[in-house]
């Protein structure tokens, strides 16, 4: 093999590196999100399971415009 040769088939290898470190990254960032998600869907859930006791028509003459 020449030096030329080497020298494309060493940068290609380097490439492919950062390529799937950047594709780890990626993964590692979207099941943060989707955990994030859950979290948020959870906590919504207990927001509205402690409103299933409120008393019928609590809220209904709540005035925002001030």
């Amino acid at each position: 093999m020449d030096p030329t040769s080497l020298a494309a088939a060493l940068a290609g290898v380097q490439m492919s590196n950062v390529q799937l470190a950047i594709a780890a990254k990626m993964l590692r960032m979207n099941a943060d999100a989707a955990s994030g998600i859950v979290q948020v869907l959870d906590a919504a859930q207990q927001n509205l399971a402690s409103l299933a006791n409120v008393a019928a028509g609590v809220g209904q003459n709540l005035n925002i415009t001030a």
